[in-house]
């Protein structure tokens, strides 16, 4: 993600994703987690259902357009996140008592600005977001690199000094990230092979990829399904868009997408991060979320 148009060793196996959140939801189960909401937010999950939320609505929007949760961000670059605050994540679980939708996953697009192989805050924001997750029952951390965090400089070529920061520092988190039953899913302008090499060499079952199939295709022309067949369950999560158009009416062609999706079989969650040409969020978000869902009956 970067905005709604245009938004990071010898090879051993990660934990099978489908294992690893069933390992992440007996870890939630005993959270603060509000408890007549759990099983409402792990239902579909659970019986084996791709889930779709949106970062761009709030809950009860998404309700209203038929939506099944939320991603959130955690806040701008203060030394404590918003997200942080027990009083914030209190509203959003009152959200979420109210319309019975969970918030599926946290972003920090404030690495975007403030990148996380340079800011000496960002292992801590790393700290605190996935604490938040924990507590909010959010199974995702996506951790952006775009804009002054691309891992890309402007010939294309991969800035290996910010990488080898990025992996130690991810490398870090992983392990509380584990013990929280949370995912950090990074998400950039790199093709397939190029994340995998960052999660080899991380190697570590809670470090995996955020795939926007937009920003991939599109704004940087790689193999979208050629990617999500090489990552296979290396991908945690996707972001949908199609640009300033709707999902079924922009330069990306969906059909392709969701056959590679399919053939992995990939059961998660998808994010739409639209843009809302009619102005209208709500009506907006219905037509892109009836149109993801129907690519995949």
């Amino acid at each position: 993600m970067k905005t709604i148009l245009d938004p990071i060793a010898t090879h051993q196996p990660v934990l099978d994703r489908r294992r690893f959140l069933g390992q992440a939801a007996s870890v939630l189960a005993g959270s603060a987690l509000l408890p007549r909401l759990e099983p409402e937010a792990f239902a579909g999950e659970a019986a084996g259902a791709i889930r779709f939320g949106a970062c761009v609505v709030g809950l009860e929007q998404a309700r209203q357009a038929g939506l099944d949760g939320v991603e959130v961000g955690v806040g701008d670059g203060a030394d404590r996140l918003e997200i942080a605050d027990p009083a914030v994540r209190q509203r959003y679980k009152e959200q979420m008592r109210q319309t019975g939708l969970p918030v599926c996953s946290l972003m920090m697009g404030l690495l975007n600005s403030h990148p996380l192989a340079s800011d000496p805050r960002a292992p801590a924001w790393l700290e605190q977001a996935i604490d938040a997750a924990h507590d909010l029952g959010a199974r995702v951390v996506l951790v952006a690199f775009f804009g002054n965090g691309d891992l890309l400089d402007a010939a294309g070529k991969v800035k290996e000094a910010d990488v080898d920061v990025a992996v130690r520092r991810l490398k870090a988190a992983a392990p509380r990230a584990k013990d929280a039953g949370v995912i950090l899913a990074i998400e950039n302008y790199l093709d397939g092979s190029q994340n995998a090499r960052i999660l080899d060499r991380i190697n570590h079952e809670a470090v995996q990829v955020y795939y926007d199939v937009y920003n991939t295709g599109v704004t940087k022309g790689h193999d979208v399904p050629g990617d999500i067949q090489l990552l296979k369950e290396r991908i945690v999560q996707f972001h949908f868009k199609n640009g300033p158009d709707y999902l079924d009416n922009g330069k990306l062609k969906f059909g392709p997408i969701a056959t590679a999706m399919k053939k992995i079989g990939y059961r998660g969650w998808i994010v739409l991060e639209t843009s809302s040409p009619s102005k209208d969020a709500v009506a907006d978000a219905r037509r892109n979320t009836e149109f993801a869902r129907g690519l995949f009956k």
